[in-house]
Formats: structure tokens, C-alpha cells, sequence
């Protein structure tokens, strides 16, 4: 961290944050309204890498359903994951469950007020418990979310990447610094609006931020250079051939992906190896005849460290011989009256797709 001689007072950078806050503050945000610690955690965890409002609605739904830390816990993981659905990252849906299921089975249901037992549940690191604690609760901890990051890398102009492990020292040391002793909650909430509504990653609005007068990016008047960002790198792109299988009751066939990596407890359509004749390999895998099949058009689905070119093979089956039994990690998905369960963007795409025709 740099000399604090060089440094604005502290006091006067938290005075016209929270007297900007007071005035443009967003206090319509839905988890702001009657603000418990179950309900800044959902939020918190939803807003993981993804924006305000993308998820409102999702929030809205899913403490509809599951208002309390009870209801969550007493939940099916099926049903957790149908409200997240279309939320991405789904790593984050079955983390808040089990932490769920801890927080009721091994705490009582008391939600964990130091930052040592929060930070270690499913889905919760330094900056998440930080911002849960601070909001819910108003106890002083520094946060470094992306937001966060960004304000203070301009602030300090510092030009290197928030991603490396030095710099992110750097950058706790000057949170640690500027976080008050008092109104932690609305300093906290300050720091995350301020990022989300003015110092964009693009086009920040330099003019109406309140610290702008000691930003020493904006001195330099070149605000966009900061942070420093990573090379960019082309995605690999990776290919899947969905079995698109559908019974003469117009049911079409899911099966439960594995716990963890891609869609992770979610389901999907069965995945027939590239390399394998389409008709053979559903009458060895599933005992189903193909009667007729037609090929989808590719659909592209980005994540965040590849994309996936999506081949779906529509078929019409029906039970070969004897069939085959089927096991817990299959189901036949009824679409006029869908089960609750969760299911990837394209999953849900290519059944509506489905459905229309």
C-alpha cells in the first residue's frame, strides 16, 4: 500500500460516499426492503458474477418459494436448482443449499456472525462474508468484490491485474483502510453502487462520482486503463451431440448430470459420444428404438472458460423389446405439465424449441 501521506484523509473519502449514497443510493433493491441475514446472503451469493438486474426476478421467485433458512433447507436439491435455472454458475444454487442444510442440522438454524465460520461455508469466501456481515448485521469487515476492485484500482491508480495475488494484498490493505468504524452497512452498500452505477468497467461517469477530486486515475485523465486487465485468450471450443429423444406420449427423455462440473445436479438431454452410430447407441443405452431422427441446428452455448457447440439430434423412440429399467438419474419430462426440476439455459432452449413445433 502506498504511503498514507499520499492518501486523501480516509474521513473525508467515507464523508461524500455515504452523502452521495444518501442521495443516489439504490434503495429499491428488493433484498434492501426488509433486509434479514437470510436474505442478504441469497442476494449476495446470487450476485456473484452476475448483475442487479438479471437478478431481481430471480430473487424475487426464489425467497418467494423459500423465504426462510427452513424452507430452503427442508427444499429438494431438485427444487433449488428449478428456481435458479437460466441463473448460471449452478455451482453457486447447490452451495447455498448445503449451507442451508449445515447452517439448520449442525447450528440449530443460527446463521454464523463471525466472519471465520461464515467464510467457511459452501459458497462463501473472504469478501462474500465480508458483505453479508457488514450488511446484515453492520460489523466492520472489508469487501473486495469486482465492483470494489475496480473503484479502488482507479482510486489508487493502480495499473497491474486485480487478479494477481500481490496486487489483491494491495487492494484488501486500501479496503481495510477506507472501511469505517461506523455505518459499515451503508459504506458497504455504498461501495458496491458506486462501482455498479459510476465507475463502470466502460464509459464511467467520472462527473458525477463524489471522490472524483482524489481519484488519481481520473487525475491522469485516462480512468478506462484501470484496473489492468489479462491478455485476452480465444475460448477452446468443445462439441456435444444432445439426444433429443422423445416417446410416443410426446415425453422427452432427461438425465441428472454428475454433482459437480458442467451443470452440475442439473438435468438434460443424454449425451451420445460423437463417434457412435445415434440409433445404436439409444437401443444399448436405453432400450429405445429410434423411429425417425433429424438433426437440430448447432447451438452455441458460451461459459466462462469455453464454449460449446450444442449438435441436437431430434428423434422420435419408442420401448425396443424389453425395454430398459429406468434408474433415479433418468426421467421422461412431460412438457404440458413439467416436473420441478432444474435445467440448463439450452436444455430449456430446445424443449421450447420442441414444444412450439
Amino acid at each position: 500500500m502506498s504511503d498514507s501521506n499520499d492518501w486523501p484523509e480516509a474521513q473525508s473519502f467515507r464523508r461524500k460516499l455515504l452523502q452521495w449514497y444518501r442521495r443516489h443510493g439504490r434503495r429499491d433493491l428488493p433484498w434492501k426492503r426488509q433486509p434479514t441475514p437470510y436474505s442478504v446472503w441469497v442476494s449476495e451469493i446470487m450476485l456473484q458474477q452476475t448483475q442487479v438486474a438479471t437478478v431481481i426476478p430471480y430473487f424475487e421467485r426464489f425467497v418467494q418459494r423459500f423465504p426462510d433458512l427452513n424452507t430452503l433447507a427442508g427444499a429438494t436439491l431438485d427444487e433449488v436448482l428449478h428456481h435458479w435455472s437460466g441463473l448460471g454458475y449452478y455451482a453457486r444454487a447447490r452451495h447455498l443449499y448445503c449451507a442451508a442444510r449445515f447452517i439448520v442440522e449442525r447450528r440449530g438454524g443460527a446463521f454464523p456472525k463471525r466472519i471465520e465460520e461464515l467464510a467457511a461455508l459452501p459458497g462463501i469466501g473472504r469478501s462474500t462474508a465480508g458483505a453479508i456481515l457488514a450488511l446484515a448485521f453492520d460489523q466492520r469487515h472489508p469487501i473486495l468484490d469486482g465492483n470494489v476492485k475496480r473503484v479502488l484500482s482507479r482510486f489508487s491508480a493502480i495499473a497491474e491485474d486485480p487478479g494477481r495475488s500481490q496486487v489483491q494484498r494491495r487492494l484488501w490493505a486500501i479496503a481495510e483502510h477506507l472501511t469505517p468504524e461506523r455505518k459499515v452497512a451503508s459504506y458497504t452498500q455504498a461501495m458496491m453502487d458506486l462501482g455498479a452505477t459510476i465507475c463502470t468497467r466502460a464509459n464511467p461517469q467520472c462527473q458525477r462520482c463524489p471522490v472524483r477530486n482524489d481519484c488519481k486515475a481520473y487525475a491522469l485523465g485516462r480512468p478506462e486503463d484501470f484496473p489492468g486487465r489479462r491478455e485476452k485468450k480465444a475460448l477452446p471450443i468443445r462439441h456435444a451431440r444432445f439426444a433429443i429423444l422423445q416417446n410416443p406420449a410426446g415425453e422427452v427423455l432427461l438425465q441428472r448430470r454428475p454433482p459437480v462440473g458442467v451443470w452440475g445436479g442439473l438435468w438434460s438431454f443424454p449425451q451420445c459420444p460423437m463417434h457412435e452410430r445415434f440409433s445404436e447407441w439409444c437401443t444399448a443405452e436405453f432400450g429405445l428404438e429410434v423411429l425417425d431422427q433429424k438433426n437440430g441446428e448447432i447451438l452455441r452455448h458460451r461459459f466462462s472458460h469455453f464454449r460449446l457447440d450444442i449438435a441436437p439430434v431430434f428423434a422420435r423412440v419408442r420401448v425396443a423389446g424389453r425395454g430398459v429399467m429406468e434408474p433415479d438419474d433418468t426421467l421422461w419430462y412431460n412438457m404440458i405439465s413439467p416436473p420441478t426440476v432444474g435445467l440448463a439455459a439450452p436444455v430449456h432452449s430446445l424443449l421450447s424449441r420442441l414444444h412450439s413445433e
